[in-house]
């Protein structure tokens, strides 16, 4: 009976050292792929919202402004941009006077075609005109030039199809969508992929929050963020737009930025 009891104690011995070890072992291999995983998912991009529909993106030493308006004060203490993207003719997107007030001689502007015969002589590095489908490869990141218009007849005036351009890049493995001035075009609600999306609503120029939030739901971008969002009327109803989409899909982070200060 000794050696019985002597052989059952050493058996528990080992098998509660063996379910140690291996508890350890677990814990070391989910440490290392937690370590994994925050070395390599993509650094954010940095966004600095300045108003409407102005904003900085910038990664590393990589500095992109949308559609500067608002003078050289509204960039002031700001990065020199290195790239320039510009969705369409109205003044709260292309603003001459801003523009022909920076030193542009280090920058490229992307532009549509109807943005591009309306620019002064500038001394920029580069103006690249892309038109809708357009997809180029600026080493950095990749740009598609996606379509942005109206589609309630009531505001065909405002921006009609194949003027301006949404924009998407691929950059630092993240896909990156600006709307521009649309409606929820199929354009939009076909994107695919999408990490961060821009996405205006405002009346009576481009659409409603319902309709912006129905889009959003289609494409499903990881974040969301609204911006041009004031309209005729005063601003749009940001907390509405982000209950429909949450209440549909909790997994869609909605993103509010300070853009009227």
């Amino acid at each position: 009976m000794k050696h019985a009891s002597l052989i059952t104690s050493l058996f528990i011995v080992l098998l509660f050292n063996c379910k140690n070890s291996t508890e350890k072992v677990v814990e070391m291999a989910s440490e290392s792929a937690n370590e994994l995983y925050e070395t390599t998912k993509p650094e954010e991009i940095k966004i600095i919202p300045i108003e409407h529909a102005t904003m900085i993106l910038a990664h590393k030493d990589q500095v992109v402004y949308v559609d500067p308006v608002g003078g050289l004060e509204a960039f002031s203490g700001q990065e020199k941009p290195d790239y320039i993207l510009i969705t369409d003719i109205h003044g709260d997107h292309l603003d001459l006077s801003t523009l022909e007030r920076m030193v542009l001689d280090s920058t490229t502007l992307i532009v549509p075609k109807a943005v591009k015969e309306k620019l002064p002589e500038l001394k920029a590095k580069e103006i690249i005109v892309m038109n809708n489908g357009d997809i180029k490869d600026f080493g950095i990141f990749s740009i598609e030039a996606i379509p942005m218009y109206n589609l309630r007849p009531e505001a065909l005036k405002y921006h009609e199809k194949g003027r301006g351009n949404g924009y998407v890049l691929t950059w630092n493995d993240q896909r990156i969508y600006i709307s521009g001035d649309t409606e929820d075009i199929p354009e939009m609600r076909n994107l695919k992929n999408i990490d961060i999306a821009f996405v205006c609503m405002n009346l009576p120029y481009t659409m409603t929050v319902e309709s912006a939030a129905s889009a959003v739901l289609e494409f499903q971008p990881k974040k969301v963020y609204p911006y041009h969002y004031r309209g005729t009327d005063g601003m749009s109803d940001i907390a509405k737009f982000k209950s429909i989409i949450n209440k549909d899909h909790p997994n869609i982070e909605v993103m509010q930025l300070n853009w009227y200060k």
